[in-house]
């Protein structure tokens, strides 16, 4: 199953390893340590228009992949959980 994540974007559902909030992500020392490393290797892609909601890291074959979305966490998760993956 395949997960949608806007702007004509979708992942495999195993490759999901994680969501983040963006409200609250970047409060982490951690977490804002991966965001730095992401953006320094090119790994994240922007779906979003004004500011992001989430963050979906994905890891497959090739390493990990943060994608940015104007989609609520919230969102994302009923997608996944409800079948409206593609």
């Amino acid at each position: 199953m395949y997960l949608h994540l806007g702007q004509d974007y979708i992942v495999p559902l195993q490759t999901v390893v994680c969501v983040f909030d963006m409200d609250t992500a970047t409060a982490s020392r951690r977490t804002h340590k991966l965001l730095s490393r992401l953006e320094e290797e090119g790994r994240i892609i922007e779906l979003y228009e004004d500011l992001p909601r989430a963050a979906v890291l994905c890891e497959d074959a090739l390493g990990e992949t943060l994608y940015l979305t104007g989609l609520s966490p919230q969102a994302l998760q009923r997608r996944a959980e409800k079948g409206y993956a593609v």
